[in-house]
């Protein structure tokens, strides 16, 4: 759905199904699916920075890697610091936000119309979060307070929102594409290009 408009290559490297897309403008889209269940993994997407250098991967779905060098840095994030990721089911865009430990009673989840995004916080001022559905933006779609539903267990909040029709059809449409894709095995040995 969000490959629209690029050139889309697929490869199958141990468990994962990779599609990578580039577009015109430099920028790429990044998927890995498992490969028994289709299950979507990662999505991650990067544009090119102003001077035209590789920007920084923005993770849309999973979760990031984490990188600390013991020996180079002296200063790490708290492990008790809230951490976000998107995990989609077949039917609800959802997201944890692991690490909040406050009773169910303080959470606010609303959609702010004026901007379409999901808005998370506390009533004890001790979280805020503002999430933006790139699939209902692309669709110029609006988020429905109906579909929206969360629960809180385990210092773990779970947002969901309900996918709408048309996203389905496009989910539909894109595994269709991905299954015709032609799919090279990553045997380990790449190609570089000499300089």
């Amino acid at each position: 759905m969000l490959r629209q408009g690029g050139k889309s290559t697929s490869f199958v490297s141990g468990t994962k199904k990779s599609v990578h897309t580039t577009f015109k403008d430099g920028s790429e889209l990044v998927e890995e699916y498992d490969l028994k269940t289709d299950e979507l993994l990662v999505r991650k997407k990067r544009s090119k920075t102003k001077l035209g250098g590789e920007g920084k991967w923005e993770y849309l779905v999973g979760d990031a890697p984490v990188h600390f060098n013991a020996e180079g840095s002296t200063i790490m994030e708290s492990s008790s610091n809230p951490i976000f990721s998107r995990k989609d089911t077949d039917r609800h865009f959802q997201w944890r936000i692991r690490n909040l430990p406050y009773p169910s009673e303080n959470y606010e989840i609303s959609i702010d119309h004026s901007d379409n995004k999901i808005v998370v916080r506390t009533k004890n001022k001790k979280y805020y979060k503002r999430i933006e559905v790139p699939e209902m933006k692309m669709l110029d779609a609006s988020l429905s307070e109906g579909a929206l539903s969360w629960h809180h267990a385990n210092n773990t909040l779970v947002v969901s929102h309900q996918k709408p029709r048309e996203v389905l059809e496009l989910e539909l449409k894109d595994k269709t594409e991905r299954k015709t894709m032609e799919t090279r095995k990553d045997d380990g040995d790449v190609q570089c290009n000499q300089q």
